[in-house]
């Protein structure tokens, strides 16, 4: 191993981490808006070049996923969000996790062939609330564009 490589991440926690991203997935691909913004905190951003500007707090990230699922329907497009590599790669010790996964956008037209749409990388601040985990920060990157800063 890396010397500078964090240390492994306890299995239930990992799990727990798993379950978030997976759940985000089905969540958004699911048109279940409120759901899916509730996996953030209150105050959460979710910042991408795909999208013309970051979107932060719980209102504006329900109203991104409901636009999100009425631009698929207006188009006739099914999309699916794959989530893979999931890794731990930061661990404050108090709470605060750095994730980051693979993120493929695959999509669907009415009668047509599933293709993938995009390919990225989200770099998330993942923060323990009492009841369980939730983003406080996710940063998205396509491949091929510049990386920009986790807040």
């Amino acid at each position: 191993m890396h010397p500078h490589a964090p240390g492994p991440v306890a299995s239930a926690r990992l799990a727990e981490i798993h379950q978030l991203y997976h759940l985000q997935s089905h969540l958004i691909d699911g048109g279940r808006a409120a759901d899916w913004a509730a996996t953030f905190t209150a105050d959460g951003s979710f910042t991408s070049p795909t999208y013309p500007a970051p979107v932060t707090g719980t209102p504006a990230l329900t109203a991104f996923a409901e636009r999100f699922a009425t631009d698929c329907a207006a188009e006739g497009v099914v999309r699916r969000h794959v989530v893979s590599n999931v890794a731990v790669t930061g661990d404050d010790g108090t709470g605060t996790l750095r994730v980051e996964a693979y993120l493929q956008i695959v999509a669907t037209p009415t009668g047509g062939t599933p293709h993938t749409e995009r390919f990225t990388t989200l770099t998330d601040r993942v923060v323990h609330d009492g009841s369980g985990w939730r983003i406080a920060a996710r940063v998205v990157r396509r491949d091929g564009t510049p990386t920009v800063p986790l807040a």
